[in-house]
């Protein structure tokens, strides 16, 4: 071979493995090869859960994830001698990471009301109405007694959908219905009668009242706005996977197990759906 022509061919050969190597740094560096994603193999059971939605799933004061469909499926992994993973998604991008496989399911609040076809889905395990709290001493007793007075409720909320859409004969009686950013805001607003109720979700609600310091100044109306059933969302095809945790879940339910996690956040049982 022609000593030129091999020098040529030896630096186009360097520069592709250069190239290769610059490559696969760049795959590793935008998460391709990522060294702390759990392998996801048949002994690991990786949630999909939003990690700001309290009390279901979120971070707490020492950094780890925590809730109450997070110690669920802890539990359902205990019992199957399972790995259990928490990922924290972005909620956008869920059926992304579902239809991956970087995820086994969503298990988050997760509404199967209006998705009832778009996921392989676990029987429903919580009743998740929409109601209102009002302060204790404020006088009102039911949904009839908000007529004029000003609600406050989150904004993209299921609360919120459903005073707009199925429920707008209530709202209508309203002085106000109000959008806010967060639920902390809405309940500093109550306490300061910027607003006289409002409307949000009852597990969310129930966690929020416990961890006050004046718990006892919030009541939640007997009367409901509407209701929604949360559910554990597989990947269709998923059979397997989805009856072995339904089956776990039951016996969770009979043993009492879940009630047990659902008062650690202050959930009612009254809000769990029973199989």
């Amino acid at each position: 071979m022609n000593k030129k022509i091999g020098f040529i061919l030896a630096l186009v050969l360097v520069s592709l493995m250069m190239v290769g190597s610059v490559s696969a740094g760049l795959f590793d560096f935008l998460g391709g090869n990522n060294a702390n994603q759990t392998a996801n193999d048949e002994n690991t059971f990786i949630v999909g859960f939003d990690a700001e939605f309290p009390p279901y799933g979120y971070k707490d004061d020492n950094g780890s994830y925590t809730g109450f469909d997070l110690d669920l499926a802890k539990e359902v992994c205990e019992r199957n001698n399972w790995t259990f993973k928490a990922q924290p998604i972005d909620w956008d991008a869920k059926d992304a990471e579902l239809d991956s496989g970087s995820i086994d399911c969503i298990w988050n609040g997760f509404t199967i009301d209006g998705r009832e076809n778009d996921y392989l889905w676990s029987n429903p395990y919580f009743d998740n109405k929409q109601i209102i709290v009002v302060k204790s001493d404020s006088g009102i007793k039911s949904l009839a007694d908000l007529k004029g007075k000003t609600v406050e409720t989150q904004k993209d909320s299921s609360a919120l959908a459903a005073l707009q859409d199925a429920n707008k004969t209530i709202a209508d009686t309203f002085g106000q219905l109000t959008e806010v950013a967060d639920y902390n805001t809405a309940f500093m607003d109550l306490e300061s009668g910027a607003c006289q109720a409002v409307a949000m979700d009852i597990g969310v609600a129930e966690y929020d009242i416990k961890n006050k310091d004046n718990s006892n100044d919030f009541t939640i109306l007997s009367e409901h706005i509407t209701t929604e059933k949360y559910g554990i969302g597989f990947k269709k095809g998923n059979d397997a996977l989805k009856d072995q945790v339904q089956k776990t879940l039951d016996e969770m339910f009979k043993d009492g197990t879940v009630a047990k996690i659902a008062e650690k956040y202050g959930i009612s049982e009254d809000a769990l759906i029973q199989p």
